[in-house]
């Protein structure tokens, strides 16, 4: 793999970021700042950077009062001679929150950056800086890409546990020294509530770090802000931020299980009943707590392509805003689908524009995997695939539209990747097993979780010829990290020959499948 060297990145994060730890520690975990200044605006919950390109990205920080947010980044960890950034002014409307665009910055190289929080009345008192690093992505194909991805975190009541050290696989993924992360979504369970303690199946007891907000569904602003809040308790994932910039997409858990626009609950845990309400106050969360391009601009919306050199581009999907209702999914049309008709012809269209070797489409649902919807006690579908192995069907026919057009346009080099079922498996769709012929031959690779229950695997629907080829699942439903069953993929592009490597991983590293790509082919 040639891949370009990290000169001091792992020596100033070893240290700046442990001196950043203790200092953005929440008292929530009982440890105080070690640095702070009486009196003065404090960045408690990190730093994150996201959607970064070659020449641009997004800081974010939250501050623990009204802020000036200020930005400094230097090609050293030393900051001599650093450029200085003027973000926004952070206050209660955005929870404290905000992001500043870091343009025109070198391709391909380390960015040392520290946020300074200055009081809004005196700008010489600032808080103790918190730093942090990233890479640009690089214009030159020979320096290579690789990146991990996964989902699901805090899900079924597993959340931060203190004897197992918290979100662990963070500090597992960061020591592959990624490029980026992608979350194929459910960022947050703001449906699923965390209690101090469960009882396991040994005989054992599972702890939680525990907060006000999460100790019911989430239904106001301030619980929804609370649940992105709570992840950032843990300090792997602080230290994982500061350090890894992340692509980030949203899925159902981010408002409520197996959601939909226009549905009302039939839930007794819910005084609000409207999805949509709900929604949109997720969405402002959301929107608040990670550093997001799109949610910025007018009519701001989570599905993007980010553009990452040459031979990178990732295409984020959004299959919970535009989605119809889920149901048994045999309609014979269904022009809405699961994308929308908009996102369809915004995918085709940048898929086509798209000169970059590899074209990775980040779903936050799975393809052929049956996923269903038993909620309301009817045989309906969450996902894609409705069971039915003949000819597409309800949401399928999107997706048939789609695989059409890349086969005929003759688009190389799309993988899918996906999260989702709690679980990790590798699968290969066919035409000559498929009921539905018109597409080439693609992969679609499924991670997680981060730190959530695990599954047991989802049925194939035969409709687009899936092939198993690997799986890795438990066999009884909500298996507790604590057992194991917490994954992650890479993604390792080699700079040279262009071939694209996934490698499905335990939560300790381990590699558990590996499957190697060609570049240049339609199919796989």
């Amino acid at each position: 793999m040639s891949h370009r060297p990290l000169p001091g990145r792992r020596s100033v994060l070893r240290g700046s970021l442990a001196a950043s730890a203790a200092l953005t520690l929440p008292p929530a975990l009982g440890a105080a700042p070690a640095f702070a200044r009486s009196g003065r605006p404090r960045a408690e919950w990190g730093v994150q950077t996201g959607d970064v390109t070659t020449d641009s990205g997004l800081v974010w920080v939250r501050s623990d009062r009204p802020a000036r947010m200020i930005v400094e980044t230097s090609a050293t960890e030393s900051f001599r001679n650093p450029r200085r950034w003027h973000g926004p002014l952070l206050g209660s409307g955005t929870d404290f929150t905000g992001t500043t665009r870091l343009r025109g910055l070198p391709p391909g190289r380390q960015i040392h950056y520290r946020v300074l929080l200055a009081d809004p009345d005196d700008p010489r008192r600032t808080g103790e800086p918190v730093t942090g690093a990233f890479r640009t992505a690089s214009v030159k194909r020979r320096d290579g890409v690789r990146f991990v991805w996964s989902g699901d975190l805090a899900g079924q009541g597993w959340g931060i546990n203190p004897d197992l050290g918290g979100y662990r696989i963070y500090d597992t993924m960061a020591g592959l020294d990624p490029d980026f992360f992608l979350c194929s979504g459910d960022n947050v369970y703001a449906d699923g509530p965390i209690s101090s303690t469960v009882p396991l199946p040994d005989g054992r007891t599972w702890r939680n770090v525990t907060t006000e907000e999460k100790a019911k569904v989430a239904e106001t602003l301030a619980e929804f802000r609370g649940n992105f809040r709570y992840n950032l308790l843990d300090e792997n994932l602080r230290a994982f931020n500061a350090r890894v910039p992340s692509i980030i997409q949203w899925d159902d858990h981010e408002v409520t299980n197996n959601w939909y626009p226009g549905e009302i609950l039939d839930d007794a845990r819910y005084t609000e009943k409207r999805v949509d309400v709900l929604a949109a106050r997720a969405r402002r969360a959301f929107s608040e707590y990670f550093p997001i391009s799109t949610l910025r601009r007018p009519g701001g919306r989570v599905h993007r392509v980010q553009h990452y050199g040459p031979l990178l581009d990732v295409f984020v999907l959004d299959m919970r805003t535009y989605r119809n209702a889920n149901s048994p999914g045999n309609q014979t049309v269904d022009e809405q689908g699961i994308l929308g008709r908009e996102q369809l012809e915004w995918l085709k269209r940048e898929l086509s524009r798209s000169r970059a070797v590899w074209k990775v489409i980040a779903s936050d649902m799975p393809i052929g995997l049956v996923v269903p919807d038993t909620g309301d006690g009817k045989p309906h579908i969450e996902a894609v695939a409705q069971g039915d192995p003949g000819a597409p069907l309800g949401r399928e026919l999107q997706i048939a539209e789609l695989l059409r057009y890349i086969k005929h346009r003759r688009i190389t080099g799309t993988v899918w990747l996906t999260a989702d079922v709690h679980y990790t498996s590798a699968q290969h769709y066919q035409p000559s097993r498929a009921a539905f012929t018109d597409f080439e031959p693609f992969w679609e690779f499924v991670s997680g979780p981060l730190n959530a229950g695990a599954f047991p695997a989802n049925t194939l629907d035969d409709t687009f010829g899936p092939e198993r080829v690997f799986l890795k699942a438990p066999t009884r439903a909500n298996v507790s990290p604590a057992e194991g069953y917490q994954f992650f993929g890479e993604v390792d592009i080699d700079g040279g020959s262009g071939e694209l490597t996934v490698r499905l991983r335990e939560q300790d590293g381990t590699v558990l499948f590996t499957q190697v790509l060609q570049p240049g082919l339609v199919g796989q």
